[in-house]
């Protein structure tokens, strides 16, 4: 079982799309970048057998602001699923690298108690298909609330101006669910993943198009406990309606 912590200062961010490549490690990492940088410590929780998040915080360089890596598809005698799983305390920030293939137990498993869910797309004909059962999934089966506003959409490896881009748009804006980024096909994600960095900690001009997106992202990110009170102030404003509602005259009483 993947074991969180229960803490109202932790934003636990989901990125998921059961299919593979479509840069669920590349964004994982860059944010993780960023919020390193930024500090406090962040933390990544790899699920996906591959370690491809592992493996980029082990290149990390020494001198770049530290992240903590959880890697949740290990599995040990010598400690507990809980110790293993165990978040540092002074972390807020816990972005969780979701494997392919999920079942439904997993999907359910791994979204639950999430703050924020990324689902990164590329615009190809198999990918929207993929993204539009894994929202799906994600709606009926994990049972998420468009009304929670925690789920939004990346538009990965994009070229602009492109028929494929256009679909993709054209797909997304009719889920009627957030595009919060559209990150475009760039050698500069690639290089940062490769050196165990983030764009963020790449050199400013050659990056500007891309941090502009990425900043993108985290001022949503950064939202996450806006929407989580506005949530309940709506479930509570839902409530009193309800109860208004059984109070009329003539309702229940003879």
């Amino acid at each position: 079982m993947l074991i969180t912590p229960n803490r109202q200062d932790l934003n636990k961010i989901v990125v998921i799309n059961p299919k593979g490549g479509c840069g669920k490690t590349t964004l994982s990492t860059n944010l993780a970048a960023y919020f390193a940088k930024r500090g406090p410590i962040p933390a990544v929780m790899d699920c996906d057998p591959q370690g491809s998040s592992m493996g980029w915080i082990e290149r990390r360089p020494s001198s770049k602001p530290p992240v903590h890596g959880i890697a949740a598809y290990k599995r040990t005698m010598q400690a507990t699923r809980s110790w293993q799983l165990r978040v540092p305390q002074e972390t807020t920030s816990l972005i969780v690298d979701s494997p392919a293939a999920l079942s439904h137990d997993d999907l359910r498993e791994v979204t639950r108690d999430a703050s924020s869910i990324l689902v990164p797309v590329m615009p190809s004909s198999i990918d929207i298909h993929a993204a539009s059962r894994c929202i799906a999934d994600l709606l009926l089966v994990a049972k998420i609330d468009r009304r929670d506003r925690k789920l939004a959409v990346v538009a990965n490896r994009t070229r602009k101006n492109t028929k494929s881009l256009d679909k993709l748009m054209r797909f997304l804006d009719s889920l009627g669910i957030p595009i919060i980024a559209v990150l475009r096909d760039s050698q500069n994600f690639v290089h940062a993943v490769e050196d165990g960095i983030g764009i963020c900690e790449m050199t400013p001009y050659k990056v500007k198009k891309d941090i502009e997106q990425l900043d993108q992202i985290i001022q949503w990110l950064d939202g996450w406990k806006e929407r989580r009170y506005r949530t309940s102030d709506s479930a509570m404003i839902e409530q009193s309606d309800n109860v208004t509602m059984f109070r009329k005259p003539g309702i229940g009483s003879n």
